[in-house]
């Protein structure tokens, strides 16, 4: 028997997989909003109040935001925070783009800029339906309106 796109296990396994993977990824940015917050002040617009003192609460809210993504009780809140924190720093990405700011590993270039900036919805869907606020686009069939 094959598990097909809308069965709970394969559901609960990708979203298990996503939930790792989005743990790992905000983990990353978390250390790097802690350890060289002078870099993405660079990339901070400037109505940004506290720009500082904003990176070092967002480097801190991204890893305990990864600690709750993975565990069951504050999954739901993870997520949402997660997908507004993503939709609150979009700013940031266009700024890094639209002003050609050179950034270490990560250089100045539409390469990176174009597919990260185009992919920043993507992250908040994913931060959604990993942690089980959303199902879309792999709901359950209603077997109601089945022939």
């Amino acid at each position: 028997m094959s598990l097909s796109p809308h069965t709970d296990a394969s559901r609960g396994t990708r979203r298990a997989v996503m939930r790792w993977a989005f743990a790992a990824f905000y983990v990353a940015a978390g250390v790097a909003h802690l350890w060289v917050p002078e870099k993405l002040l660079l990339i901070t617009p400037d109505w940004v109040p506290y720009p500082t003192q904003l990176i070092m609460l967002t480097g801190l809210f991204e890893l305990a935001a990864s600690t709750a993504l993975v565990t069951r009780p504050l999954r739901w809140w993870a997520g949402v925070t997660l997908a507004l924190y993503a939709l609150c720093v979009w700013p940031a990405n266009f700024k890094h783009a639209l002003d050609g700011i050179e950034m270490p590993l990560i250089g100045n270039s539409w390469w990176y800029h174009g597919p990260r900036l185009a992919l920043q919805p993507v992250i908040i869907w994913g931060s959604l339906y990993a942690a089980g606020v959303i199902n879309w686009p792999w709901r359950q069939p209603n077997k109601a309106n089945q022939p």
